[in-house]
């Protein structure tokens, strides 16, 4: 992971900023226009996560409020700066121009809804464009035309150290926004990585290999390396190409590189000496894999077997059972993992006798997780 740092603001993982964000907003929604609050700046390297909290924190606002949440995306590199104000057209009398409102703009200002403007890629902007963004984030006007005061603004971009195409963020711009950089962490990815879905193989393996989550090295050459959103890409073609890592192999080498995805395959072996995972949720007691590899193997396979058979809480319950038997860590884990499966499954999983004498027998290992 890369160790550049930007000195002067708050860095935190994704899952904490995630949070912080979200309660930030909900404190305001429904006491005055959003524009109390200053427009909000993400830096981080590519690929760590920055358009994916955005998303993250528009859907937890939806759950909180109970509002309809709308997220415009616009990409300020693909405009000029007149295109931000729109198109002129003359008035009625034919005397003055007047701006057609361009589409991104038009937002629905209603009670029930909140709008996410999110200007995403800001810093791949040339400074031109970024300076027509000084009305956006300030006065929430652009021209002629005014944001909704139900209108968040949010900014992401990459930090100049990244060697991406990146412009130097006018400090009259940079002034109007609060700062945050996004770090890559796996525990919050992983909580995250756990209720979307991602695939088991990619979840044992960054588990083991904690180092590659985030692996991006502004000073080589390397085209393809491993980021958060590199290794989502590479569970959608697991769980929709075919998970044979030999067959998908190219693919994933040109999602992640070579070098990963090597060490993926081989350690995918591991997976062919597991015990049966729907045996254990059936309530068989097959032995426990001795390797440290193979435990985290078997932790994420359960995970996505429970994922699959949420409902099922005869089974979940068997497999508790099983984790019984686990190393404290280990088994740690996994039920972190099932408290993680959806929002308010720990309440289910406290209706089962078996979480419950696992709860008193380990929940002190939680650290704080269970609340």
């Amino acid at each position: 992971m890369s160790e550049l740092k930007m000195t002067n603001i708050p860095s935190m993982p994704v899952g904490k900023l995630i949070d912080i964000l979200t309660d930030m907003y909900a404190a305001v929604i429904g006491k005055g226009p959003m524009s109390a609050l200053p427009s909000v700046m993400l830096w981080g390297p590519p690929g760590v996560g920055k358009s994916q909290a955005v998303r993250e924190v528009a859907e937890r606002l939806a759950e909180r409020t109970k509002k309809r949440v709308s997220v415009t995306d616009v990409r300020l590199l693909l405009f000029n700066p007149i295109d931000l104000r729109g198109i002129p057209t003359a008035n009625a009398e034919k005397t003055l121009a007047v701006w057609l409102k361009p589409k991104i703009f038009d937002m629905d200002g209603g009670d029930d809804v909140i709008n996410f403007l999110f200007l995403d890629e800001i810093t791949a902007a040339p400074q031109s464009v970024q300076a027509a963004a000084y009305q956006i984030t300030l006065d929430r006007v652009v021209g002629e035309h005014r944001l909704p005061d139900n209108c968040i603004v949010i900014a992401a971009g990459n930090r100049m150290t990244d060697k991406s195409v990146t412009y130097r963020m006018p400090k009259a711009l940079a002034n109007r926004l609060m700062h945050f950089e996004a770090e890559g962490s796996f525990d919050s990815w992983r909580e995250w990585a756990v209720g979307k879905g991602i695939h088991p193989k990619v979840l044992g393996f960054l588990a083991f290999r904690r180092d590659l989550l985030m692996a991006f090295d502004p000073a080589t050459e390397d085209v393809a390396f491993p980021t958060p959103r590199a290794w989502e890409r590479v569970s959608d073609i697991l769980n929709r190409v075919g998970d044979d890592l030999e067959e998908v192999y190219p693919y994933i080498a040109g999602l992640v590189g070579t070098g990963a995805a090597i060490e993926l395959r081989t350690w995918e072996k591991v997976y062919r000496t597991l015990p049966s995972v729907e045996d254990i949720f059936r309530g068989k007691m097959p032995p426990v894999p001795k390797g440290t590899d193979a435990l985290y193997a078997l932790v994420a396979s359960m995970t996505a077997y429970a994922r699959e058979h949420r409902g099922e809480l005869d089974l979940i319950a068997n497999s508790i059972v099983y984790a019984e038997k686990l190393p404290p860590d280990f088994s740690v884990v996994l039920l972190k993992d099932y408290m993680a499966l959806e929002k308010g499954y720990l309440e289910k999983l406290m209706k089962i006798p078996a979480f419950l004498r696992w709860l008193s027998a380990k929940g002190s290992l939680l650290n704080g997780t269970f609340r």
